[in-house]
């Protein structure tokens, strides 16, 4: 067996990936034409060229841009159920999806409309692949904290099929700080947390993550490298890291693969994971992560069965399931022997 296919082939879960950012030109294409939207790209190539950006706030503006497409319940679940195909081709048995719902309530779609297409999605990934996931509902951090708050409340007759909230969009000038109310109140709720930090913002982002929101995971955490206080604290309490190389790259978060520090955080005793964020947008599914980091920065079959077990061990799946899928990994890895 190829290197290519033991990636491809080995048992998965993806903790990082926004839906929104799974939007391929094609469907965002034929979404416009079915909802009769108009978008400023006249061709898929226009639509790929304008993927040539070089910062977090670039791709958001396109990223905002794209979701306008996105009208109605079935809408949300063809995003849902095209993403899930290419995360099953990509061996991802389990994936805790991203939605951010301020996108969509900001213009007029109600809540209803986007998770109910989504959990339609996820049945249908569920009858078709057996895969498992879990929703995480993101707050838009360049918005202000009452308009979290509101999302909140908004979700709330869906929060039994909800199991985290989240905190991504524009990091640098939004500390987690910013929202450590709502936080708060999501994790009386029963919530998890999770939050984007590290990533453009500083070590403190992530210090702040820790202790003012009191998060389960730390989405990227990159920058977490910069102190080596903060490095041996989330190798010591098991912190799970949902790192995308590519993503990384494309956003000038590292000036090349060659210098993506994975290999770093796995030899730092870091639970490192690997994940593909926003894919349509950075040029690759969870596959190709893995596989640009392997090349990249030497990562031989140990590394990365070591990620996979990583992001079982880190995601939000009781104890009985997450037993039974590191099972399910080493047998993969005893067969592919």
């Amino acid at each position: 067996m190829t290197d290519h296919d033991f990636i491809t082939g080995l048992p998965k879960a993806e903790l990082h990936l926004h839906i929104e950012g799974s939007l391929e030109p094609e469907l965002m294409f034929a979404l416009a034409q079915r909802n009769k939207v108009a978008i400023p790209y006249a061709s898929i190539e226009e639509v790929r060229a304008a993927y040539s950006f070089s910062r977090l706030q670039d791709f958001l503006d396109i990223y905002y841009a794209g979701a306008n497409v996105l009208q109605k319940q079935e809408d949300f679940r063809d995003l849902a159920v095209a993403y899930f195909d290419r995360a099953a081709a990509d061996g991802v048995v389990h994936a805790e999806i991203m939605f951010d719902p301020q996108t969509h309530t900001d213009r007029g779609i109600a809540f209803g409309t986007v998770i109910e297409g989504l959990l339609a999605g996820m049945a249908d990934a569920n009858a078709r692949y057996g895969m498992t996931s879990k929703l995480i509902l993101c707050f838009l951090r360049h918005l202000d904290e009452d308009a979290a708050f509101v999302t909140l409340a908004a979700a709330e007759p869906w929060l039994d099929r909800i199991d985290a909230v989240g905190l991504d969009s524009s990091e640098l000038g939004h500390p987690p700080e910013k929202f450590a109310r709502v936080f708060a109140a999501a994790r009386a709720k029963g919530l998890r947390l999770v939050a984007h930090a590290g990533e453009e913002g500083p070590p403190d982002y992530v210090l702040q993550a820790l202790d003012l929101l009191e998060i389960d995971r730390l989405d990227h955490g990159n920058r977490s490298l910069e102190d080596p206080v903060l490095t041996a604290r989330l190798a010591r309490t098991g912190m799970t890291l949902t790192v995308c190389p590519l993503s990384n790259l494309k956003l000038c978060v590292v000036d090349d693969m060659a210098n993506h520090p994975i290999d770093r955080m796995i030899k730092a005793g870091l639970r490192a994971t690997i994940n593909s964020d926003d894919p349509a947008y950075f040029g690759g599914y969870i596959a190709d992560n893995y596989r640009a980091a392997a090349s990249a920065r030497g990562l031989d079959r140990g590394d990365l069965v070591l990620l996979a077990r990583n992001s079982f061990l880190g995601s939000f799946l009781p104890d009985d399931a997450v037993a039974a899928h590191l099972a399910r990994l080493d047998a993969y890895v005893e067969a592919s022997r």
